[in-house]
């Protein structure tokens, strides 16, 4: 029958089947898509800010000058022309790095995926910033492993709350596979780790033999100044480096790289070529054009002073419209603000009335492997206009409201 939710194979799934789980943002994507809803829910790059034009003459040149070597197989690490190209991008945050030590993934998600396969085995314990990245979240679950959060705060990851972590798992017998972060202009939260943690996080890491995986996907789309340097600027060894061109160029093209050192490379070369063999050498050759013939870095300047209005007029509207008792982060880059909801509301619960009156936004439970995040939710700023953003905001705060007046309701008839 058509449709059924039935399935036959349940006996025949492997166990670590059982831990995935649809990601809260997908589910959100068919309701979140009509046009009459103000969506600030979502995470794409605003594509449509590229110049369509000059990229329609780069892709027929490249497709008239190299197109059938770039439309059929390539080495599972990836074109040596453009990890060295990408060296250079590195270089700009201070990290060095060899063409050799560079994997091409399908997009920074392979990535993690490649880490988890590589290090996690069903059991295992890593740290993560709470809340966190979702797609990191269902990579580590999907390989059954157990994650566990650790506090920040407006200044990221606090590094007292990472050695009590540490201990904590001492205390019980185990030890962290590895400590997963997004130290600069976090997904969800928005905030970026100081620069004096840095220097200790790395230090606690080194002293207790840890390892860090540091997934750095936005420390270009910045609006008040470059963020401090990356961990693996700092630290070449114990740290393994996740980068993107989604931010910087284009979601769709789904290129991103692992920077390890030649032990793991070695190991994840493997693991590429036993899931998809090689990454896309048509995405490889536009990225490489795009990183040697367009003006790359004035297209990132595009973007920040987009994405640095779209974010100022989401910050003026929860000014403007939300109740007392609600908080958010500010952040200095990056795509996302983290919101609060006062005491006693539930971001998951309030979703469907928020759909109702035509907004979006992701709860905050989603982005916690134990349940946490009832009071947040994730807001979005980067694809809407400023009006547009302004309007979602007046409908969520009504929405908001609306449960304050339902809580008190019921707290004054329960006193």
């Amino acid at each position: 029958m058509s449709g059924t939710t039935l399935d036959d194979y349940t006996g025949r799934y492997a166990s670590r089947v059982h831990g995935m789980a649809q990601s809260e943002i997908r589910a959100l994507f068919s309701v979140a898509s009509r046009p009459e809803v103000v969506s600030l829910a979502g995470g794409n790059p605003y594509t449509a800010a590229l110049p369509m034009d000059e990229l329609g003459e780069m892709f027929t040149r490249l497709l008239k000058q190299v197109g059938a070597e770039a439309l059929g197989y390539c080495p599972g690490q990836g074109s040596v022309p453009l990890r060295e190209a990408l060296c250079g991008v590195l270089e700009l945050s201070g990290i060095r790095a060899s063409a050799d030590d560079l994997v091409l993934t399908t997009g920074a998600q392979q990535g993690l995926d490649l880490l988890a396969r590589t290090f996690l085995d069903p059991g295992d314990i890593v740290l993560a910033e709470g809340p966190t990245y979702v797609g990191a979240l269902g990579a580590f679950q999907a390989s059954q492993a157990d994650v566990r959060h650790l506090p920040m705060d407006d200044d990221g990851l606090i590094p007292a709350g990472l050695e009590e972590g540490l201990a904590a798992l001492q205390r019980e017998g185990r030890q962290a596979k590895f400590l997963y972060t997004i130290p600069t202009y976090q997904n969800p939260a928005g905030v970026t780790l100081s620069e004096g943690r840095r220097e200790e996080i790395l230090a606690i890491a080194e002293r207790h033999g840890l390892l860090v995986i540091e997934d750095d996907p936005y420390s270009m789309i910045n609006f008040e100044g470059a963020p401090p340097a990356p961990l693996r600027a700092r630290a070449e060894r114990g740290v393994i480096y996740l980068g993107t061109v989604s931010k910087i160029f284009a979601a769709g093209l789904r290129l991103g790289w692992v920077l390890a050192p030649p032990a793991v490379r070695d190991k994840l070369l493997l693991a590429i070529e036993a899931s998809i063999l090689c990454p896309s050498g048509l995405t490889q050759e536009a990225t490489l054009r795009f990183l040697t013939e367009m003006e790359w870095r004035q297209q990132v300047k595009v973007f920040n002073t987009l994405y640095r209005d779209r974010r100022d007029a989401l910050l003026g509207a929860l000014g403007d419209y939300m109740p007392e008792g609600m908080t958010w982060t500010v952040p200095g880059g990056g795509l996302f603000i983290w919101a609060t909801l006062p005491e006693g509301l539930d971001s998951k619960a309030m979703l469907p009335r928020a759909l109702q009156e035509r907004v979006a936004y992701v709860p905050g439970t989603g982005f916690y492997a134990d349940g946490n995040g009832r009071r947040e939710m994730r807001l979005n700023f980067s694809t809407q206009t400023a009006e547009t953003i302004r309007e979602g905001v007046r409908r969520l705060a009504g929405v908001v409201a609306s449960d304050i007046d339902l809580r008190d309701t019921f707290a004054g008839g329960a006193a």
